[in-house]
């Protein structure tokens, strides 16, 4: 895998306000992705999410999700090392199981990845919101935002919609800042028993879930319908993306761009 040195991320300082993850860039301390996604999630899956902490009961629900964060940083510690080439190894038995698991999106999923622009990535979309996707690079010879996820079990596609969002949110404020015209995402993941997953999105599909986003970041930061056309105007003529004659409906419940 190829390092070209298309773009320069901007480094960021991160900073908790109340409680709540956000990047410094000079005078902005912007929301975090997660922050927004988290703040915005429906009853639904707030309610699904509590039922499960009392199905299981709170200490095992604790040990099962920080489980799950430790062998997914381990994780994308090894794949970062390896698309860079510094060696790294890590003994600990979460090191191990992680160290199984990125083989596979190695051997599966990084093999179509021809070059990379970086990794670790920060991104941020002026005024609104940032984040830090794990790859910017080409994957079947298309430019890609690229995410490593680690499970506890399978999923189904539509269990992931939050990072299919998270998708389309890091490619806009990819594509905002340095002119781009990403529009493909990829979800590479590995569960614990290393069973590979790869979810793509892309073409109407990445546009569908890019004015889903914007719904979240209006519905975060109080933004009318209008303000949300605003942006996707900008957006859209900065990025020299052709815009589609659609037709806009909208509601005080629904932005559809």
């Amino acid at each position: 895998m190829k390092h070209k040195s298309s773009y320069i991320y901007p480094k960021s300082l991160r900073e908790m306000i109340d409680g709540k993850r956000h990047y410094v860039y000079g005078d902005e301390k912007l929301p975090s992705v997660t922050t927004i996604l988290s703040a915005t999630q429906s009853p639904e899956k707030t309610a699904s999410l509590s039922a499960w902490r009392q199905r299981v009961g709170e200490d095992e629900a604790t040990r099962i999700v920080d489980s799950a964060g430790a062998r997914g940083t381990a994780m994308h510690k090894i794949l970062e090392k390896y698309i860079i080439e510094e060696g790294y190894l890590d003994l600990t038995n979460v090191g191990k199981e992680a160290h199984n698991m990125a083989i596979r999106v190695i051997e599966q999923g990084l093999c179509n990845v021809s070059e990379y622009y970086g990794v670790e990535c920060n991104v941020y979309y002026p005024g609104l919101y940032a984040g830090s996707t794990d790859l910017v690079g080409v994957h079947k010879g298309d430019e890609a935002i690229i995410d490593f996820k680690q499970t506890n079990k399978p999923k189904k596609r539509e269990w992931i919609e939050d990072y299919c969002l998270q998708m389309a949110a890091y490619a806009m404020a990819h594509n905002y800042n340095h002119k781009t015209s990403i529009n493909k995402g990829v979800i590479m993941m590995c569960s614990k028993d290393n069973f590979y997953q790869e979810f793509v999105i892309q073409g109407s599909v990445m546009k569908k879930y890019m004015h889903q986003w914007l719904e979240k970041v209006g519905q975060h930061n109080d933004l009318s319908p209008s303000d949300l056309l605003k942006i996707w105007d900008v957006y859209t003529k900065r990025t020299k993306q052709e815009q589609k004659n659609e037709s806009v409906v909208l509601t005080e419940k629904e932005t559809k761009i």
